[in-house]
């Protein structure tokens, strides 16, 4: 389905219409050819979706914006967009629509692809690619620090998704000549990211 039904609205405009049965056949068939058309164009005209708002606090520019990722809690979306001029990993939080700073994230030096988030979006794990040399980077928005989570000596990896509590990482490597599944474990020591909130002391915009 090419949109979502709420963004339908009722078209008036198809309604019924009576045929005279006794007219010729030529006429009958080219008013309902009319009438179809005429239909078929009111429906086009008023059953339109609504319009994608467009703007600098819109998740949609007029660049190119692509591979989304969404929080479990539903609040935060992760997405890469060509605006501003490079190719950017940007957060936006849907409840307050606005977009989330995310410092040291995005750097001059690196593209930065393939966003995956947490529960409520404090780990955000992804591909950056350094004069040809990709890694899996782990960010905290808590302590607004990134740190490198798998950097093969060879080959190519891909799409690397974070468990929603933030502990386990997965990603595609091609060191073997094909595409692997590899599977990282941070360890029980780390902080989760609960999907009832932070640890006590913590806040999604910095430390207290």
């Amino acid at each position: 389905m090419p949109f979502p039904p709420k963004l339908w609205r009722p078209c008036p405009q198809l309604g019924k219409t009576k045929v005279n049965r006794f007219a010729p056949k030529n006429l009958l068939r080219q008013g309902l050819t009319l009438v179809f058309g005429l239909s078929f164009g009111s429906f086009l005209v008023g059953c339109n979706p609504t319009n994608i708002p467009i703007g600098p606090t819109s998740i949609n520019s007029r660049y190119t914006d692509e591979q989304p990722s969404l929080s479990a809690n539903g609040r935060f979306l992760a997405f890469v967009s060509n605006r501003n001029g490079s190719r950017n990993i940007l957060l936006y939080d849907l409840q307050n629509r606005q977009f989330a700073d995310l410092p040291g994230l995005n750097r001059q030096n690196a593209i930065a692809d393939s966003p995956s988030i947490s529960n409520t979006a404090r780990y955000i794990v992804y591909l950056t690619n350094n004069q040809g040399r990709a890694s899996v980077i782990l960010y905290d928005r808590i302590t607004r620090g990134s740190q490198v989570i798998y950097q093969p000596y060879q080959g190519w990896i891909r799409n690397p998704k974070i468990s929603p509590d933030g502990r386990y990482i997965v990603f595609e490597s091609g060191g073997r000549g094909q595409w692997d599944i590899e599977v990282l474990d941070r360890g029980p020591s780390i902080e989760l990211d609960l999907i009832d909130g932070v640890p006590s002391g913590f806040s999604l915009t910095g430390p207290q």
